[in-house]
C-alpha cells in the first residue's frame, strides 16, 4: 500500500442537485481529506448553491465554477482545476461509506491509475439481490468505467481531451484514457458508495430513456457487451415501479 497525500481535490458535478446533496457532502467531508472541493455546476436554479454556500462557510475550500456543456465538458472542467497528486469524481447523488479514503489506498500502488468504489442502489435491501447486482456492476464497470466514487492519478489526464459529445460514456473515455497510459484501473467492493438514484429511473419511460441515451452516445461495440446487463438493470427498474404503483 502506498500512502497519499494528505489531502486530495474533490470533483463534484451539479445540476439542480438539492435532492442529496448535503448528505453527499457531509460523507465527503467526513471520509475523505479534501483540500478543495471543486464543484462545476450547470447554472442550478434550486437549493443546490445556497447548500454549496454552507459548506463553504464551513469548511472554506469550496470551489465553484460555471459549465453550460454536459458531463463532459463538465469532468473536463473539473480536471482543468486539480491541483493535488490525485484526486476523486464524486456524483452529487452518492453517499460514500465511512474511511471510503482510508480503503482506497489498500489498492493504491505504482502500477495503478485509478480506483473506483463500488455503486451499490439504495433501493436494493435482499441479499439475493445484492449479490446480483455486485456482479452485475463489476461487469459494467469492466465495460464502461464509471466515475461516481473514483479515485484518479492527476497527471494521467492532464493532457485529457473528452469528447464534447459524450454527455454520457464520458467515464469510459476516462477508465481507457488511464488504461491507455499502462496504468490498472482497479474496481472494488470496499470502499463502496450508496446511489440515490433519482425517482423517474424508476419508471418505464426513465429505463427506456437510459437505454436510449446509451445507444445514442455509444458505440455498438460497448452495447452488446452490455446488453445482458441493461437488461437487469431494466428488469430491475420495472419491478420497482411496480413496487412504487402499489404503495
Amino acid at each position: 500500500m502506498v500512502t497519499l497525500n494528505s489531502s486530495i481535490d474533490v470533483v463534484l458535478l451539479t445540476k439542480n442537485s438539492q435532492r442529496r446533496l448535503k448528505e453527499c457532502l457531509d460523507s465527503v467531508f467526513k471520509n475523505v481529506p479534501v483540500n478543495q472541493l471543486i464543484v462545476v455546476d450547470g447554472y442550478s436554479t434550486d437549493q443546490t448553491l445556497p447548500i454549496l454556500k454552507e459548506f463553504d462557510d464551513t469548511f472554506h475550500n469550496v470551489k465553484i465554477v460555471f459549465d453550460k456543456g454536459n458531463r463532459a465538458t463538465g469532468r473536463q472542467t473539473g480536471i482543468s482545476l486539480v491541483k493535488t497528486d490525485w484526486f476523486l469524481f464524486v456524483d452529487s447523488d452518492v453517499i460514500l461509506c465511512k474511511d471510503w479514503y482510508k480503503k482506497a489506498q489498500h489498492y493504491i500502488n505504482e502500477n495503478v491509475g485509478a480506483v473506483w468504489g463500488t455503486e451499490i442502489w439504495s433501493t436494493i435491501k435482499t441479499k439475493s439481490t445484492l449479490k446480483i447486482f455486485l456482479i452485475v456492476t463489476r461487469k459494467v464497470f469492466e465495460v464502461r468505467g464509471g466515475t461516481h466514487d473514483t479515485l484518479i492519478r492527476t497527471n494521467l489526464v492532464r493532457d485529457i481531451k473528452i469528447p464534447k459529445k459524450l454527455h454520457v460514456f464520458e467515464d469510459a473515455y476516462i477508465k481507457e484514457w488511464v488504461e491507455g497510459k499502462g496504468f490498472c484501473v482497479v474496481a472494488c467492493y470496499v470502499p463502496f458508495c450508496i446511489h440515490y438514484r433519482p425517482d423517474d429511473v424508476w419508471t418505464f419511460r426513465g429505463s427506456l430513456g437510459l437505454i436510449a441515451e446509451a445507444f445514442k452516445f455509444g458505440h455498438p461495440f460497448v452495447i452488446l457487451k452490455l446488453f445482458a446487463a441493461y437488461g437487469f438493470y431494466t428488469g430491475y427498474s420495472v419491478y420497482q415501479f411496480a413496487v412504487r404503483d402499489k404503495r
